[in-house]
C-alpha cells in the first residue's frame, strides 16, 4: 500500500522526517526514501527495505543531512521520492495509491515526442514518474494535481515539495487519508496520525476527497476544495492502519474493539480462551473478550526481535515461512484448551492454516476462527497492497470454484450472508483450513463499527460494489 510523511519547519526538520517516515513502515515492504530541501537543492536517498528496517538504512546518513523541509515515503512498489526539474520549477514528489491505466496514460503522453520514461529492471514504468510527467504538462502545480485526479483510474494521493512549500493532494475519492499536524514553528502532512504524538504534533486538519492544500510554516493554504463523494478504504480500520491512528475522526483501535464486540454478540460457541492473531487481530479479539466476558490470553507470541514486520519479504513462499517462524506457541496455554482466534481477514488462508496446525500439534482441543471482516471475494482495484495476488488465490474464490466446479457468472449469492451459497462457501473454507468452526463479520456490523456512514466507505473487496 505505502505511506508518506512531509514536514515544513522554521528549524531543521530532518529528524522529524526520518522518524515520521519510519512510523509508516507497517504500510510497505519494498522501498524507503527521503528528500530534504536544504535551501539550495533537493537531497534524495532511497534504499531497499525488503530485508531490513527503514531506520537501519538511513541512520548513518542522518547526521550529514540538514534542511527545513522534507518528505519521506515507505513504498510497496516503486522507488521514491523522485526529484524533478521542469518548466514548473524544481520539486520532489511521492505518491500513494494504484494506477490501473498506467500504460494507457503513458501511451497518450508519447504524443509529445520529447517525453520518455526510465524503465525499471523489470521493464515497468515508475508510477510516481508518470504522475510527475502528467503534472509537468500543465501550467501550474494546481492544474497538474487536478489533472492527475481526473485521469488516473484507481487512486493517487500525492506529496509534492517545492522550495515554496509542500503540496498535499488527496486522491479523488479519498481512498487513502492525508492528515495535517501542527507544532510550534512546523506543520506536517502524513498518511497516519500515529506519527503525531511522539514528534510533538497535534492534529490540525484532514484533507477531504480530492482536496489540495499547500503547507508552509504559515499554515494550511487551501488550493482546491474537497469533492463531494468519498470512498475511503474500510481496511484502514480493519487491518492496514496502525492502532493509534485516526481517520475521519474514528480511531483504529476503538473501531476494532467495537468490531470484535459485534462479532461476539452474534456468536455462542463454547470456548476457554480468546486470542488475536498478531498484530492486527489483537484489537478485534480484545473487543470480543470484553463483550463475551471470556478471558483474553496469548497462547502464542510473535518473536518481534527479528520478525517485527508482519508482511515482508515480497516472495510468497518466504512470507509463509516467516509467518510460521515468527509465532512461538505457549503449550501451557494451548494444551487441552478450546481456543478462539480473531484475525483481521482471511486472504489465501495459507498462513492461518499453518498457525492452526501448529496449535493442534501443541494439543489444542479446538481452534475456532473469527474473521473481523466478510469473506474477500474480489481483489482490490484501488490500492497497491494486493497487486501481487490473483483473485483466484483468495480462499473464498477457491471455495466457490470447488463448489461450482467452475467460476460462476455471478458471485452475488456468495456475498450475501443470508444465502445457502454463502453458508456452503464458509463451510468449505472452514474444512479446507482445518478450523473447528469459522465465522466472518457481516458487512453491516463492520460498517457500523467504523461509524462514518456506509456511503463514505469502499466495500468492493467484499461485495464488488464501487
Amino acid at each position: 500500500m505505502g505511506g508518506f510523511f512531509g514536514v515544513v519547519s522554521n528549524e531543521d526538520c530532518v529528524m522529524d522526517v526520518y522518524f515520521g517516515t519510519d512510523y509508516h513502515s507497517h504500510l510497505g515492504t519494498s522501498r524507503g526514501g527521503m528528500s530534504i530541501w536544504n535551501g539550495s537543492h533537493f537531497g534524495k536517498s532511497i534504499h531497499n527495505i525488503e530485508n531490513t528496517q527503514f531506520r537501519t538504512k538511513f541512520a548513518s546518513e542522518i547526521p550529514d543531512i540538514k534542511g527545513n523541509m522534507g518528505i519521506g515515503c515507505i513504498s510497496d512498489t516503486d522507488p521514491q521520492p523522485l526529484t524533478v526539474r521542469s518548466h514548473l520549477g524544481r520539486y520532489a514528489i511521492s505518491t500513494v495509491g494504484r494506477i490501473n491505466n498506467l500504460e494507457e496514460i503513458a501511451d497518450s503522453v508519447f504524443s509529445n515526442k520529447y517525453i520518455h520514461f526510465m524503465e525499471t529492471s523489470k521493464g515497468s514504468i515508475n508510477p510516481t514518474e508518470l504522475v510527475s510527467i502528467i503534472i509537468d504538462q500543465e501550467n501550474s502545480f494546481k492544474d497538474g494535481l487536478l489533472k492527475v485526479q481526473e485521469i488516473v483510474q484507481g487512486s493517487c494521493s500525492i506529496l509534492l515539495m517545492t522550495p515554496k512549500g509542500i503540496y498535499a493532494s488527496r486522491d479523488r475519492y479519498g481512498r487513502t487519508p492525508i492528515l495535517i499536524g501542527k507544532k510550534d514553528g512546523a506543520y506536517c502532512a502524513s498518511s497516519e496520525s500515529c506519527t503525531f504524538a511522539n514528534l510533538g504534533y497535534t492534529s490540525e486538519y484532514e484533507l477531504g476527497p480530492g482536496e489540495i492544500i499547500l503547507l508552509t510554516t504559515d499554515g494550511v493554504e487551501k488550493i482546491s476544495p474537497p469533492r463531494n463523494e468519498m470512498k475511503i478504504c474500510a481496511f484502514l480500520w480493519v487491518y492496514y492502519g496502525y492502532p493509534s491512528s485516526t481517520y475521519e475522526g474514528m480511531n483504529v483501535e476503538m473501531m476494532r474493539y467495537r468490531n470484535g464486540a459485534a462479532l461476539a454478540a452474534n456468536d455462542n460457541v463454547g470456548i476457554d480462551l480468546i486470542a488475536g492473531i498478531p498484530d492486527s487481530g489483537i484489537g478485534h479479539a480484545i473487543g470480543y473478550s470484553n463483550q463475551s466476558k471470556i478471558p483474553y490470553g496469548r497462547p502464542f507470541i510473535k518473536y518481534t526481535p527479528t520478525w517485527s514486520r508482519s508482511f515482508m519479504p515480497q516472495d510468497q513462499n518466504m512470507r509463509n515461512l516467516v509467518a510460521r517462524m515468527k509465532l512461538m506457541p505457549i503449550p501451557e496455554l494451548v494444551s487441552g484448551k478450546r481456543l478462539l482466534f480473531c484475525d483481521d481477514s482471511i486472504v489465501r488462508g495459507t498462513q492461518l492454516r499453518e498457525t492452526v496446525d501448529l496449535l493442534y500439534k501443541c494439543d489444542a482441543k479446538e481452534v475456532h476462527i473469527r474473521s473481523a471482516c466478510p469473506p474477500l471475494v474480489y481483489g482490490c482495484k484501488y490500492l497497491n497492497f494486493s497487486t501481487s495476488r490473483s483473485e483466484m488465490d483468495l480462499a473464498a474464490r477457491q471455495a466457490i470454484i470447488a463448489l461450482e466446479g467452475r467460476q460462476p457468472e455471478s458471485l452475488s449469492a456468495y456475498c450475501d450472508p443470508d444465502t445457502e451459497e454463502y453458508d456452503a462457501m464458509v463451510d468449505c473454507i472452514c474444512k479446507r483450513l482445518n478450523f473447528s468452526t469459522l465465522k466472518y463479520q457481516n458487512i453491516h456490523d463492520m460498517i457500523d463499527a467504523i461509524g462514518i456512514g456506509k456511503e463514505k466507505i469502499c466495500t468492493y473487496c467484499w461485495n464488488g460494489k464501487e
